[in-house]
């Protein structure tokens, strides 16, 4: 029932709401600063030329930016970095049958922790 409302909301005049949001101000560029656009004005129109050749696209280096191929690699360390060879988990099986040694000194807290409510439902 809840998603009935949801979705009757969320579309409840789409149109309106798309029109609405597509005929906002789109914005503008930031405005410079006041001695700046002088100073870009002023340029503009002695040299009217510049405003060409910077809107214009450069084939040539557009080939060059094509041919660009960037590979990098890490630099060597300047110490030796000492890589230990990863030791395999002991593992910790009880062993098969009725003889059981009494002498087991390395199982870890959590196995025995595990071992007392295995069996037992949480929560009661």
């Amino acid at each position: 029932m809840g998603a009935r409302v949801t979705r009757a909301l969320r579309n409840f005049n789409v149109e309106k709401r798309a029109e609405r949001e597509i005929s906002k101000r789109k914005p503008s560029m930031a405005p410079k600063h006041p001695s700046t656009r002088d100073l870009l004005q002023e340029h503009l129109s002695q040299y009217p030329e510049i405003e060409e050749v910077v809107s214009k696209k450069d084939n040539k280096l557009l080939s060059l930016l094509r041919d660009v191929y960037v590979d990098s690699k890490d630099p060597v360390p300047a110490l030796p970095v000492k890589v230990e060879p990863r030791q395999e988990p002991k593992e910790f099986r009880l062993p098969i049958g009725n003889h059981f040694d009494k002498n087991i000194t390395d199982i870890p807290k959590d196995r025995l922790l595990a071992s007392r409510f295995h069996g037992k439902r949480c929560g009661r």
